[in-house]
């Protein structure tokens, strides 16, 4: 009786560890969903979505508030514009789902979603999100040691703890060595945990610091959730 009781025992633990892990995988946002064409409509689809890494062992996440897209060959505001391909942009060219990440005035690490098919150089800029888990470790990275400080964004959600691109990259760990990684794989991934994201909630409007694009500056490519707890 004893080892039927066993047996029984492991194979609900059995089951239950499958049932895990087949949610956790299927939260996971897989390839096809970056392999889309349409640049714009993938920059709102992320809104809500969870940002998720795991570096030097520690897990930390977001969901994403802001995003900006950037259309590639014919938008004067990428960096692939005219289909220019440099070391640093090759990556904007592969398959969606990679990421590209790289540095801004020398400071900053920016986090971007490559996007649609290979030869067509797709990105989306995570502007801001909401931390939600590793809270202690983002603390630590944005060197918030006040207890003052620390209490006031507390208070506030943590929404305003990642609300910029740079900040964003430091809250989760992100450096321009983390560029070209596969986000379907255990490094830096998105996840959908089912936030519904209606149109009323997104505001759009010009991306930030693109004034050398001309027109292209004035496209409304900018997108934020508003309506999040």
């Amino acid at each position: 009786m004893g080892i039927a009781l066993c047996v029984s025992l492991c194979l609900m633990w059995w089951k239950n560890q499958l049932a895990h892990n087949f949610l956790v995988t299927n939260m996971k946002l897989e390839k096809d969903f970056y392999l889309s064409e349409d640049v714009v409509q993938i920059s709102k689809d992320l809104l809500g979505k969870y940002l998720y890494t795991k570096i030097d062992g520690k897990i930390t996440a977001g969901i994403i508030t802001e995003t900006e897209a950037y259309a590639g060959e014919i938008d004067k505001a990428s960096h692939a514009y005219g289909n220019r391909r440099t070391n640093r942009t090759e990556i904007m060219f592969a398959d969606g789902g990679v990421s590209y990440v790289y540095l801004c005035y020398g400071i900053h690490h920016l986090f971007n979603v490559v996007t649609n098919f290979k030869n067509v150089p797709h990105a989306i800029l995570i502007r801001a999100i909401q931390p939600v888990e590793g809270i202690k470790t983002i603390l630590e990275r944005r060197k918030i040691i006040s207890e003052k400080d620390i209490e006031k964004h507390k208070q506030n959600n943590y929404k305003k703890l990642a609300s910029g691109p740079g900040t964003v990259s430091q809250a989760l760990g992100i450096k321009t060595k983390h560029s070209g990684l596969d986000l379907t794989g255990n490094v830096i991934w998105i996840e959908d945990k089912g936030i519904k994201v209606s149109a009323k909630n997104i505001i759009a409007g010009p991306r930030v610091g693109v004034d050398y694009a001309g027109e292209d500056a004035k496209l409304p490519y900018r997108f934020i959730f508003t309506n999040y707890e």
